[in-house]
């Protein structure tokens, strides 16, 4: 166990495991990352139960995470990660206390580690906010005052072929199967249909 008290060790464990949490949250459900997580939050209270902390470069850690999350605001203000990575770097180099005073963390592995960290929580927190803000690649409404093919008999809920897709779908009259259909609206991912009728 030695090796889980060195602090450069439980430094690179804390930090894979906070990206791991954050990569569970956007993708949940995996199991893979949340027992990575739970295996890093392990060790990692282990090694601060055992190794001692400097309040303040905890503290200046939490403080550059303000930055960031303001460049992710604004895109542009890209500018904003560079005080967010060194307040991040600081803040791990003196994270664990030591009786010389000297830094615990090598100040090499802590700013690769840091640039590292931040460059992949920037890239997944951007696609994250660009997924938010994408239109559904689904959008039914545009089915609407279509017509299509009814592949079952419809009454009440039956299947119907529009839109390159087969859609459930469901009618006030019957539509026998075979028959053309309009689409008329939508509830959900069920489109509601009305027989199309002969001209006469």
């Amino acid at each position: 166990m030695n090796l889980l008290i060195d602090p450069n060790v439980a430094y690179l464990i804390l930090v894979i495991g906070f990206i791991l949490g954050v990569l569970a949250l956007f993708t949940p459900g995996t199991g893979f990352l949340e027992v990575g997580v739970l295996i890093a939050i392990g060790f990692d209270g282990y090694a601060v139960y055992t190794l001692p902390i400097n309040l303040w470069a905890l503290i200046l850690l939490v403080v550059g995470v303000v930055p960031f999350l303001l460049a992710l605001r604004k895109y542009k203000r890209w500018i904003l990660l560079v005080p967010a990575v060194a307040s991040i770097v600081v803040g791990s180099v003196f994270l664990f206390r030591v009786d010389s005073g000297a830094p615990a963390i090598h100040p090499a592995l802590a700013t690769v580690v840091s640039i590292v960290a931040v460059g992949l929580l920037w890239i997944i927190a951007r696609k994250g906010i660009e997924a938010l803000k994408m239109t559904p690649a689904q959008d039914l409404s545009i089915l609407i005052g279509k017509t299509g093919e009814a592949r079952t008999d419809i009454l009440y809920e039956g299947t119907i072929y529009v839109g390159g897709e087969e859609w459930t779908a469901r009618s006030q009259e019957l539509i026998r199967k075979g028959a053309l259909a309009r689409v008329t609206g939508r509830e959900g991912l069920l489109l509601l249909v009305e027989p199309v009728k002969d001209k006469q």
